[in-house]
C-alpha cells in the first residue's frame, strides 16, 4: 500500500504533491483528507518531508496578505517617488526658464569712430583696406597738400611783412617818447603812438593766419582716433572729401559690450556688480562679465499723441501681457581666446547671483533652486534685493577726451625781424 502525503506537502526533487485519496464514507460525511493519511508511512517518507511544508493554511494566507500589501505599498512608493520627481523637476524649469535673470535676446556692442576730415580736397593716399586693424595715430589717407602748403608760405611771407612793420613803427614811437617838447608835440606822439598800435594788431593778425594754415596742413592727414578696425571702407583715392562728412568708420576695439534684454519680470533679480555670462550662438566658451548699469527708460507708445492730438492707448487683454524688455548692459571682463567679438552677434545672457554661488549650504541651495521657484509660482516669492540700482547714480562718469590743437603764442616782432632799426630810439646827441 503507498503512502499518501497531505495537501500542502511538497516531495523530494521539487515533484507536486499527490491528491490524497478520499474514501467513500468520509465523501459523505465530509471528513478532510488529514484523516486518510496512512498509518504506516515509512520512516523514510517522513524524514523526507521539508519543515516548511507543515505551514497551516492561515500562515499562507498570512504570507500572501503582507506579499499584497508589500507590492502594493511599493507601488504607491514608486508613484510618490515620481511625482516627487516630477515636482522637483517642474520647479526647476520653472525656476530656470520663468524667473531666473536669463534671455536669449542679448547683442554685442560697440563703439564706432565715424571719422570726417576737416579740411576739403582730393584724396592723392589711401592707406589702409576694409578689415584692417589700426592703432591710434596711424594715418587712414591723405588730401592734396599743394593749396595747404602754399598758404603757408603766404603767412610766412605775411608775418615777416607785418614784423618788419610793427619793428619800424614800434621804433618811431619810443623814439618820440624820448624827443623834448621842442623836437615833437604830443599830437605827433599820438599818431605814432596809433601807427604802433595798428601794426601790432597787423602782425598778430598774420601770426594767428599762419598758425590756421600750418594746422589745416597738418589736417590734410587724415588719422585714427582709436585702436580698432576699419570696416565698411568704400572709400578710394581719387574721391573728393567733404569737410564734415564721414567716409571712414573705424570700429574700437577696446569699447566693446553686450546688451541684453530681459523681461520686466526678472528684474527683480538683476543688480549692478552681479556676475554675469555671455555665450554667443555657435561658441561653447562663454564670455564672463558683470552688470554695469541698467536703462532707466524704455519708450512708451501709449505716451505718443494720435490723430487730433489725443493719446493713442494700445488695447491690453488681461490675460494675455506681453512683458516689457529693459536693456541691462554687461562690461566684459573676460574674453576666451578662440572667441571673437563682432558687433551686432547674438548672445544668450544669465546673471549669476552673488547668493547662488558662494557660501551655501546645500539646504540653502536646495531653497533657491527648488523652495523658492515654487513660492513664486504662488506669489509668495523673495523680496528683491535693496539698492540694486542706487549705485549707478553715485558714480562720477568717466571723462573722455581727445588731445586738441592749441593756438601757440605769437613770436615777438624783433625775433622775426632783427637789426631794422639800430639806434633809432637812442637820444639825440647836442652839437
Amino acid at each position: 500500500m503507498e503512502a499518501t502525503l497531505p495537501r500542502d506537502v511538497t516531495p523530494l526533487h521539487g515533484e507536486p504533491p499527490a491528491e490524497a485519496p478520499v474514501d467513500a464514507a468520509d465523501a459523505v460525511d465530509g471528513s478532510n483528507a488529514p484523516q486518510t493519511v496512512a498509518r504506516d508511512t515509512s520512516d523514510r517518507a517522513l524524514h523526507s518531508i521539508s519543515p516548511s511544508a507543515w505551514a497551516t493554511p492561515a500562515t499562507r494566507r498570512l504570507r500572501q496578505a503582507v506579499g499584497r500589501f508589500m507590492r502594493g505599498a511599493g507601488r504607491h512608493l514608486a508613484t510618490l517617488g515620481i511625482a516627487l520627481v516630477a515636482i522637483l523637476i517642474a520647479a526647476s524649469t520653472w525656476q530656470h526658464y520663468v524667473t531666473a535673470p536669463w534671455t536669449r535676446n542679448g547683442s554685442v556692442r560697440v563703439q564706432v569712430a565715424n571719422v570726417a576730415p576737416q579740411v576739403a580736397g582730393k584724396i592723392v593716399e589711401l592707406r589702409v583696406a576694409d578689415n584692417q586693424f589700426v592703432h591710434k595715430g596711424d594715418i587712414l589717407y591723405v588730401i592734396d597738400p599743394f593749396d595747404f602748403e602754399v598758404a603757408v608760405r603766404v603767412g610766412k611771407a605775411l608775418v615777416d611783412q607785418r614784423a618788419a612793420d610793427l619793428v619800424v613803427k614800434q621804433a618811431e614811437f619810443d623814439r618820440r617818447q624820448h624827443l623834448s617838447d621842442l623836437a615833437t608835440t604830443p599830437e605827433e606822439q599820438q599818431i605814432y603812438a596809433g601807427n604802433a598800435a595798428q601794426a601790432k594788431a597787423a602782425y598778430e593778425a598774420a601770426a594767428h593766419q599762419l598758425a590756421q594754415a600750418e594746422l589745416n596742413l597738418k589736417r590734410t592727414s587724415v588719422v585714427s582716433p582709436v585702436d580698432g578696425y576699419v570696416t565698411n571702407l568704400l572709400l578710394r583715392a581719387g574721391d573728393y572729401a567733404v569737410t564734415g562728412v564721414s567716409n571712414v568708420s573705424v570700429i574700437d576695439s577696446n569699447s566693446f559690450w553686450i546688451d541684453g534684454y530681459f523681461e520686466e519680470t526678472k528684474m527683480a533679480r538683476v543688480c549692478v556688480g552681479d556676475r554675469a555670462e555671455a555665450q554667443l550662438i555657435g561658441y561653447p566658451k562663454p564670455i564672463l562679465g558683470h552688470v554695469k548699469t541698467v536703462t532707466r527708460g524704455v519708450s512708451v507708445s501709449n505716451a505718443a499723441a494720435g490723430t487730433q492730438g489725443l493719446p493713442n492707448v494700445d488695447p491690453i487683454y488681461t490675460w494675455v501681457r506681453l512683458a516689457q524688455r529693459v536693456p541691462v548692459r554687461l562690461a566684459i571682463d573676460t574674453v576666451p581666446p578662440d572667441v571673437p567679438l563682432v558687433s551686432g552677434m547674438t548672445a544668450t545672457v544669465t546673471i549669476r547671483q552673488p547668493s547662488a554661488s558662494e557660501g551655501q549650504t546645500w539646504l540653502d541651495r536646495f531653497r533657491a533652486n527648488f523652495v523658492d521657484p515654487v513660492s513664486d509660482l504662488f506669489g509668495a516669492g523673495r523680496p528683491p534685493r535693496p539698492d540694486c540700482l542706487q549705485a549707478t547714480s553715485q558714480q562720477r562718469p568717466e571723462v573722455e577726451a581727445l588731445p586738441y590743437t592749441r593756438e601757440p603764442a605769437v613770436p615777438p616782432a624783433e625775433k622775426i625781424a632783427p637789426g631794422l632799426t639800430p639806434g633809432i630810439d637812442a637820444s639825440p646827441r647836442l652839437p
